[in-house]
């Protein structure tokens, strides 16, 4: 690939940029040429998007970079178009979780058979009566992705239709659903969209569909039974229940003050058996499920929403909170081993964050309320224990 004399890059690059000096670059190695200065003015978006469409014409790209302090632009190879995108495997994805879901909601009557056969063919002849549930959870889900897939969309980034992960004879029937970057955000304010629509968009449908499922449910006494288990709280959800039940769930026998249900909350111990608690109904728990799923996807790291959020909020220093959100994993662990494999998972893939293009333009002060409200909102739907095992 050929590209013009730099004398002529270096003039379209001058029309935005003070040059102090110019460097020659590798183009094997991603770029062409690299300049070093300070842009004309502060519009850096502006200024982007006028150097983009001027370099457009020979096939190249800028990188707006802020290296050591000072503004730099690299000159890239303009990367190809994404290839059309077959949605056949989405769509195979989506019915085989769909049945997955319906099976994890099914409410089967009558004995169950003591061989694991007949189990299974137990399950399959009552798993249209989990559609309350599938039709609640995928609502959420579904919501989620399209949501980040249209902002997507509307700031012209390719992105993959989503895939959704059927997890059959599991609780939630699925490992939830993402979608693909087919290219890169122009600038943190795009990052910032695509990244916070999904959790946004989940919780407008997450919201009602859990009140309205605890509207639904019936309280009763926690009794140990084998298989059973206990739903965590987040902030969130002890509110909900508050609001259609009229107290703090689940209720000890005997009345606690603020230090037994900080204990609680935190580490799930102790179970209060004999108590008082929602005996959830399948709905309410596609709520509550859809707000844990939302709460995963806010961890303030990598490549997930949150780190979207928390990268074009502050930038490099964001990474110097990674190792933080390490530790608390771990620490959290101990009383939920889940969070032992999500920490390993962040420690493997979270370590990079998304780079926009534009690297200098920050979010506009709109952006940036949205964005302090999405790390209150986090630590409002945040579950420290999602899951309490009971033993008989």
């Amino acid at each position: 690939m050929s590209f013009p004399e730099p004398e002529v890059l270096t003039r379209l690059v001058a029309r935005v940029f003070r040059i102090d000096d110019v460097t020659s670059e590798d183009p094997n190695r991603g770029f062409v040429l690299r300049y070093r200065g300070e842009l004309l003015n502060e519009d850096s978006a502006e200024l982007y998007d006028q150097l983009a469409d001027s370099v457009s014409a020979y096939n190249l790209t800028p990188l707006f970079r802020i290296e050591e302090g000072r503004r730099v632009i690299y000159l890239a190879p303009k990367q190809p178009e994404p290839p059309h995108e077959k949605i056949s495997t989405n769509i195979i994805l989506f019915v085989l979780t769909v049945f997955s879901v319906m099976l994890a909601g099914a409410q089967p009557e009558g004995p169950i058979p003591a061989d694991t056969a007949g189990q299974l063919l137990f399950l399959a002849k009552s798993i249209f009566t989990g559609w309350p549930f599938a039709l609640s959870l995928l609502g959420i889900l579904v919501a989620h992705e399209l949501g980040h897939y249209f902002m997507s969309r509307y700031h012209k980034t390719p992105a993959t239709l989503p895939y959704f992960i059927p997890f059959p004879l599991s609780p939630l029937g699925t490992m939830g659903a993402a979608i693909l970057m087919r290219g890169i955000p122009k600038n943190k304010r795009i990052l910032f969209d695509i990244g916070v629509a999904g959790p946004i968009a989940g919780l407008v449908i997450a919201i009602p569909v859990l009140f309205f499922g605890l509207s639904l449910s019936e309280l009763g006494t926690i009794t140990p039974s084998p298989n059973s288990f206990i739903e965590g709280n987040s902030l969130l959800y002890l509110f909900a229940k508050y609001a259609i039940f009229g107290q703090f769930l689940p209720a000890p026998v005997e009345p606690q003050g603020i230090l037994y249900w900080l204990q609680y909350f935190f580490t799930g111990q102790p179970i209060p058996i004999g108590g008082l608690d929602v005996f959830i109904h399948p709905v309410a728990f596609a709520g509550w499920a859809g707000i844990l799923v939302t709460a995963l996807n806010l961890i303030p790291a990598g490549t997930l929403d949150g780190g979207h959020v928390i990268y074009a909020l502050f930038g490099e220093k964001a990474r110097k909170g990674f190792p933080f959100i390490i530790g608390l994993m771990a620490v959290l662990g101990v009383f939920w081993n889940g969070w032992w494999l999500w920490a390993a998972l962040l420690f493997w893939l979270g370590r990079v964050n998304a780079q926009p293009l534009d690297q200098i333009t920050n979010l506009d002060p709109s952006r940036r309320m949205v964005a302090y409200a999405m790390i209150i909102v986090f630590l409002l739907v945040f579950t420290p224990v999602p899951f309490m095992v009971m033993m008989p």
